[in-house]
């Protein structure tokens, strides 16, 4: 298939993204854990229109527009350099002329109200509210009244990812960047593995990481090659390495992982593997290396108060490595560390997109460490070493798009039917774009 660059570089196109998209689709929007207490809430930005996402009972979430029925202010304002608003408040206090209202959005509050003279009904005042649900441990958002109920729109997504326990996980990092590229690009550089060997040719030398592709409705996974005689896709989720001696290659691989990419693996696992040497002999089959680390690391975090999810073998190989929730959220899972992307328009600008990347991992309840959205350039060294190899493609693509030369994608029919297959369901909303035949 090929899909044109329209979706990519059209200003009209990003302007129509507005109404036959973003107020269509479920999107994520923040933890349920950074709602904790009532009053508590966060904002969420999605070009012209401001989410107010606040808990308004010890078991209810609501979603509001972030804006006052009087004049238009929006209620919160994002704090400079900020990614979003997130606080506690009793009531939501417009700064413009005093209107007020409570956690359930109800105008309690109205200076010199009897100008009005009984014309301001809580029909007129009240804010404008939409729908909002959980899952996985994320707040998810839809501004469409008519929209299918959550756990419809993410299958078979949820039922895959469920047991996998993701809303037993904490923020481990989290940073967000402005990136000179579509919202689409910066996606697509995470929804394939067949960029590995060019973009990260030091991954090589650890083993062959030979991947597959999957469209699965509006969604989409990925996943790795199951090597022979291992259960399917264990061996590449929980990166064992394939070298002459998969102890040490194993151990090289998480440590290089560790410090370079910071994420797809854990401090526990780390010394688990670093062990291996001193802990099995010489010659000991990958299969059985495997399976030594996974359970000698699934006995420490125990220790510490940290029990895995057991996930059938069978199950683990069927949900891949990844998977692509329509339209801009990203899920990288494992049983006891998540690897999270998003990305969202910056603007009407199509050149330009919102890219926010969090890593998750499993703690003793109370020591989850204290994390925030940092805005992180893309030459800060926060980022590493391997996230830098993807975001260097990002802005080369969208250039590249825009040449005259550039006739449109042609994505692996194989390694990168996500892709294909996120244009595929963008076309059923936006009318345009759909994926053509090559011949």
């Amino acid at each position: 298939m090929t899909v044109g660059v329209e979706a990519y570089t059209s200003e009209a196109y990003a302007r129509a993204e507005r109404e036959r998209l973003w107020s269509k689709v479920w999107q994520q929007v923040g933890r349920v854990e950074e709602l904790p207490r009532v009053g508590s809430f966060m904002t969420y930005d999605i070009l012209e229109d401001s989410i107010l996402v606040v808990r308004s009972d010890k078991d209810r979430l609501r979603a509001f527009h972030n804006v006052c029925p009087h004049r238009g202010r929006r209620l919160v304002d994002c704090p400079s350099g900020q990614k979003q608003a997130c606080s506690r408040r009793k009531l939501f206090v417009c700064g413009f002329h005093g209107w007020r209202f409570d956690l359930n959005g109800q105008c309690v509050h109205i200076p010199e109200e009897q100008d009005w003279q009984g014309a301001l009904t809580p029909d007129h005042t009240g804010l404008g509210e939409l729908k909002v649900d959980t899952w996985g441990g994320w707040v998810w958002i839809n501004m469409d009244p008519d929209c299918e109920p959550l756990r419809e729109y993410l299958e078979p997504a949820a039922s895959m990812l469920e047991p996998f326990e993701l809303h037993n996980m904490r923020f481990r990092w989290r940073r967000w960047v402005i990136f000179d590229c579509n919202w689409k690009v910066a996606l697509e550089a995470f929804n394939e593995s067949y960029h590995l060997p060019t973009t990260h040719p030091e991954f090589m030398r650890y083993g062959a990481f030979g991947g597959w592709s999957k469209a699965q409705g509006k969604h989409s996974n990925i996943g790795f090659d199951a090597p022979k005689g291992m259960d399917e896709n264990q061996k590449a989720k929980l990166r064992v390495g394939s070298g002459p001696d998969p102890r040490v290659s194993t151990a090289e691989l998480q440590e290089f992982t560790w410090k370079h990419a910071n994420t797809s693996t854990t401090e526990t696992l780390v010394k688990a593997a670093r062990r291996l040497v001193d802990e099995l002999p010489e010659g000991t089959p990958a299969d059985q290396v495997l399976k030594h680390w996974h359970e000698s690391a699934r006995r420490d975090d125990e220790q510490r108060g940290v029990v895995w999810p057991t996930v059938d073998a069978e199950h683990v190989g069927k949900s891949g490595t990844a998977w692509q929730i329509f339209p801009n959220f990203q899920i990288g899972h494992a049983v006891n560390n998540a690897l999270c992307y998003s990305a969202r328009p910056y603007g009407y600008d199509p050149n330009k997109c919102i890219f926010e990347a969090a890593v998750y991992g499993l703690y003793p309840e109370g020591q989850e460490p204290k994390t925030e959205w940092l805005y992180t350039p893309i030459d800060d060294p926060g980022w590493g070493t391997v996230l830098p190899q993807d975001f260097s493609n990002m802005a080369a693509v969208q250039q590249g798009m825009r040449s005259r030369g550039f006739r449109g994608t042609k994505p692996n029919p194989s390694r990168e039917s996500s892709t294909t297959n996120l244009h595929r369901n963008l076309a059923q909303y936006m009318g345009t774009g759909a994926p053509k035949n090559l011949r």
